[in-house]
């Protein structure tokens, strides 16, 4: 590849391919590591699902860049994919951490030795919650429903959003109706993960729940913030287009993209830490032993 007689935007794609191929290299080498130490299927199931944010974003965002003079239609379907999965992986993050604490919902299975804590809400969760309640079987499950209705709230309005914008019955109040559920459908979710690690911040400490649960909202808070200051800019003109082939929109698509795909990799290298294969391998159980043999 002759990259002298390459121009900027063959250069941006090349360089944000690369980047996918780095997300790619480093998921899919912990990918293997899981699956060659698999000692845990109920938790690394949920691991894997969670590791795999990173290509998924990663290459959906690179498709964007492909096809960047796409409709608006594609690229909701593009954001879809990503929120879509994100709902998936939110949810298989409060699973994993029910496995950690040895919690079954579907058996009714709760530990003595966590039944009774106090759970403090906040506003504004205390218009519809005590301030102060007690942890039961009934609590978690809330602490579950909470959680899951993004993952049920979220397809189905990326399903109405890009039928409607197919039909052009897609007007701006609409989608900032659409824009406002979700974001409260995501809070509530969000909610429920701080709430849950709050709880049990103690039991859940060996299992580094905080590196873990960053790499999920690490991913969602760049990818949704970035995308606001870019719709700022664009709206103060910062941001213009100067391809006569390219309008603004497509621009900002553009540029939220490549930095999706930098991000990517950074967080692809963040799992390898959060997400580690030691405790199914081995490694821990045998640094253990021997520490104890020289005590």
């Amino acid at each position: 590849m002759d990259f002298a007689n390459m121009d900027r935007d063959q250069m941006t794609l090349a360089a944000s391919g690369f980047l996918v191929m780095l997300t790619l290299h480093f998921t899919f080498q912990l990918v293997s590591q899981h699956l060659f130490y698999w000692k845990n299927a109920k938790e690394q199931k949920a691991i894997l699902i969670i590791i795999l944010m990173a290509p998924v974003y990663a290459v959906d965002s690179f498709v964007g860049l492909l096809d960047i003079r796409g409709s608006k239609p594609f690229f909701m379907l593009l954001d879809s994919v990503k929120d879509c999965y994100e709902a998936l992986a939110i949810a298989k993050f409060l699973a994993l951490m029910y496995s950690y604490l040895k919690i079954s919902m579907s058996k009714n299975i709760v530990p003595d030795e966590i039944k009774g804590r106090e759970i403090h809400h906040s506003f504004p969760m205390t218009l519809f919650q005590p301030r102060k309640t007690h942890l039961n079987h009934h609590t978690l499950r809330l602490l579950k429903y909470w959680t899951w209705q993004f993952v049920i709230i979220r397809p189905i309005c990326s399903i109405l959003m890009i039928t409607l914008q197919i039909v052009g019955m897609y007007p701006s109040w609409l989608s900032w109706t659409f824009t406002v559920i979700l974001n409260l459908s995501f809070s509530l979710a969000m909610y429920s993960l701080v709430v849950f690690y709050h709880v049990f911040a103690k039991e859940l400490e060996p299992h580094k729940p905080l590196a873990k649960f960053i790499c999920i909202k690490g991913i969602v808070f760049f990818c949704f913030w970035q995308g606001v200051v870019l719709d700022i800019l664009v709206r103060m003109g910062i941001v213009q287009s100067h391809h006569f082939w390219l309008d603004t929109e497509h621009v900002e698509e553009a540029i939220q993209n490549v930095l999706v795909c930098v991000e990517m990799v950074i967080f692809s290298v963040i799992q390898q830490y959060a997400y580690h294969v030691a405790p199914y391998s081995g490694d821990i159980e045998s640094k253990l032993k021997m520490q104890k043999k020289y005590e």
